[in-house]
């Protein structure tokens, strides 16, 4: 009985760590890299030559900047809270200015492979005429 006890307390200890460590990861500053967006049956890259799109992920919440280089011009955010499990990650947008999709949960798969985020998945809102699949790739900035 004291080993299945002392065995229970290591697996529930070892699962707190995977826990705090998968939350751990997608925390921090990242710099979008790469962005694919299919509709139908095109497919766009985002030319990221003269932008610079930021997320910010903290314990709760995340955040998103896009801003042209050298403009003030086509500036954009958006924030709200997140949920991870495992490599579900879901965005609920409560704060945008496209209020079609304020307060709506966009779930996504997520990857994280060394200093690179790589997020994919569904973008679906009929009240924004939405419905598109993208993939991000994210670099980590480091402090």
């Amino acid at each position: 009985m004291k080993n299945i006890i002392l065995l229970f307390l290591m697996l529930f200890g070892l699962s707190n760590c995977v826990k705090k460590e998968e939350s751990k990861n997608i925390e921090g500053t990242w710099k979008m890299v790469y962005a694919e967006i299919i509709e139908g049956d095109s497919i766009e890259l985002k030319d990221l030559s003269n932008t610079t799109f930021i997320k910010i992920i903290n314990k709760s919440h995340f955040a998103f900047f896009n801003q042209e280089n050298n403009s003030n011009a086509n500036f954009y955010g958006g924030a709200g809270t997140y949920t991870l499990q495992g490599d579900n990650y879901t965005e609920i947008l409560n704060f945008t200015a496209v209020e079609a999709i304020k307060n709506h949960p966009f779930s996504f798969t997520i990857e994280i492979k060394g200093d690179t985020l790589i997020q994919s998945g569904i973008e679906k809102v009929e009240a924004a005429g939405m419905d598109r699949y993208i993939i991000e790739k994210y670099i980590k900035l480091k402090k």
